[in-house]
């Protein structure tokens, strides 16, 4: 005769597959975010498509040409001869943008001291046009400065003015993308493994009846809330120092304030983002149902959080909304100590609304779980 513990040994089966399933998501998750994601989510532009239609054929739109075509961020297709054609390579969306020079440019720029250029930028995607206006911009300016030194410049008993500029750039001196969307990529991977499983886990217990045995139990709710936080708070904080590791190996990502002080943040935000998973969970009764509600607030927390545009630059009704979002908080304090080298005094207004958050969502968590003894 052979005796089964489980009271539905199909029910144990895929209990068992679903564990299985855990290992290869704390691990390769994170592996596969910070080298695939970090190159991927980019606002840097490079080989922009230009088409340049230059009806002067002078030497000074030939030098304005070989300034872009000199530019690590700009690649010529090709060069046109009536606008028609430009403008079909950029509806065709064979170029980014189209450089216009009129004929006469190169007379107007020496006896009237200035000439109109025309730049048609694509601008469907409004970030990305941004960009592209902003790198001609610093391109014009720069072959600007230089045509007014040698044709101009000459004066005052032949002395030539002339002003030089250096830049310095603080916490990322070689404006180093990576750097920054690594930080944030980290917050977005330990919010979603402390979330997702956590809620996960309880409502599968819910799905598989395993719960209901806890119940008539005589453990106390919070003990039992803080038991399925718990282990995945640990499993949250191995994945940040996974992911610090990765980082450090892979991209020598800077890490300029203190562990410690890191640490004891993500250690309040973890109560928060597994609270919320905890709380989800409470009030669905299906893994799909939780698995919708909690995709609805995880996109809007993402978006909202700064990982890509500075949350700042949000309308003011935006903000007001986002002190609700515990992933912004996270999101400025990891970049602020990993980067910036800020202490604990410049990130405490984070800390301690996390921290306030945190009791409140695992309160509210403990009061709505359902227990019958």
């Amino acid at each position: 005769m052979r005796i089964s513990l489980a009271s539905n040994p199909g029910r144990a089966a895929n209990a068992g597959t679903a564990n299985r399933m855990m290992i290869p998501i704390i691990f390769v998750l994170p592996l596969v975010q910070m080298i695939i994601l970090v190159y991927a989510a980019s606002l840097d532009m490079k080989n922009i498509s230009m088409c340049v239609l230059d009806l002067d054929q002078s030497e000074a739109s030939h030098r304005l040409v070989s300034h872009f075509r000199g530019s690590k961020f700009f690649s010529i297709e090709d060069e046109v001869h009536d606008y028609s054609t430009a403008e079909n390579m950029i509806i065709e969306d064979q170029a980014d943008v189209i450089l216009r020079i009129d004929k006469g440019f190169e007379k107007e720029l020496f006896t009237e001291k200035s000439a109109d250029i025309q730049l048609v930028i694509n601008a469907i995607n409004a970030t990305e046009a941004g960009l592209i206006n902003a790198y001609s911009g610093q391109i014009i300016s720069a072959y600007n400065q230089e045509i007014r030194l040698e044709w101009f410049g000459m004066g005052d008993g032949g002395k030539t003015i002339q002003m030089d500029i250096s830049n310095a750039y603080w916490y990322n001196e070689q404006l180093d993308y990576k750097i920054y969307m690594l930080s944030g990529i980290l917050v977005i991977l330990v919010t979603l493994i402390g979330m997702f499983l956590t809620a996960l886990n309880l409502v599968r217990e819910k799905e598989l009846g395993t719960a209901e045995q806890m119940n008539v139990t005589p453990m106390k709710k919070h003990q039992f809330i803080l038991a399925k936080l718990l282990p995945f708070l640990i499993i949250g904080l191995f994945e940040l120092s996974f992911g610090l590791l990765i980082g450090r190996v892979l991209y020598d990502l800077p890490i300029r304030g203190s562990l410690l002080v890191l640490f004891a943040v993500a250690f309040v935000f973890l109560v928060v983002a597994l609270g919320l998973g905890l709380f989800l969970s409470t009030i669905s009764n299906t893994q799909q149902q939780m698995m919708f509600v909690a995709f609805f607030f995880m996109v809007t927390f993402i978006l909202m959080s700064g990982v890509f545009t500075p949350a700042e630059s949000m309308p003011d009704w935006a903000q007001k909304i986002n002190l609700v979002n515990p992933m912004a908080y996270f999101m400025k304090a990891i970049r602020m100590i990993l980067l910036k080298g800020s202490t604990f005094a410049d990130v405490a207004r984070e800390f301690y609304s996390l921290l306030v958050y945190g009791v409140v969502i695992l309160s509210l968590a403990i009061l709505n779980y359902r227990k019958t003894s």
